[in-house]
């Protein structure tokens, strides 16, 4: 699994990191690229960026899972540090997937422009009284979507936190605002633009001051 580790540059101690995963064809030059360092230590944010990309091969055998499990989420939950984990569209999936897994080690969610899987699976929560209400039955081990949905079921304040960001005119638009209101305790952000990196830096500033601005 490729990483980047782009420290803090802040007056106080650390303690805490965010694990970034890139959305589909992405680099982790990307994240470089349109500015996500600079905007991290232009705030001083107390928040060490760790960027992973797991390898192609292990997407289809979700050997992605336990990779970044023991290379980068453990060891750093291990280390004391407060963890959050997310990531940009397929990204955000693949976040939300892990947190699933392993939610015990999950303190905080970034979930920016998220895939939340296919229109069918979020017109069948849609469709139900309300998200809450959802009861997806048993689920086959490839079942990723609604493996994601029903975690995201079962959140509750005040772990993990969550920030949730996307453009007005998202084409998974419908979906996240069906997130927004399935976890009520999320600090949402809805801006204009699409599904492109303009969107992507800005919401990335948003998550930032949101984080700096919490207690």
């Amino acid at each position: 699994m490729q990483t980047q580790r782009i420290a803090a540059q802040s007056a106080t101690a650390c303690g805490a990191c965010i694990v970034l995963l890139p959305g589909a064809y992405q680099q982790l030059a990307d994240f470089v690229h349109r500015g996500f360092d600079t905007a991290l230590h232009q705030r001083h944010v107390a928040l060490d960026l760790i960027l992973a990309a797991p390898e192609l091969a292990h997407l289809t055998d979700r050997n992605w899972l336990p990779r970044l499990h023991d290379e980068v989420v453990h060891p750093a939950h291990a280390a004391g540090d407060i963890v959050w984990l997310g990531g940009i569209s397929l990204g955000a999936f693949m976040a939300l997937r892990f947190a699933a897994q392993y939610p015990e080690l999950i303190d905080g969610l970034c979930l920016i422009a998220p895939y939340l899987g296919s229109r069918m699976v979020a017109a069948e929560i849609a469709g139900s009284q309300s998200p809450p209400s959802w009861q997806p039955g048993a689920l086959a081990d490839d079942d990723d979507e609604r493996r994601i949905w029903r975690y995201l079921q079962g959140l509750h304040a005040p772990k993990p936190r969550v920030f949730l960001g996307f453009g007005r005119h998202d084409r998974f638009a419908d979906s996240q605002r069906l997130l927004a209101r399935t976890v009520p305790h999320a600090s949402s952000r809805q801006i204009d633009g699409g599904h492109d990196w303009p969107v992507w830096r800005q919401l990335w500033d948003n998550f930032l001051d949101h984080y700096r601005a919490e207690p």
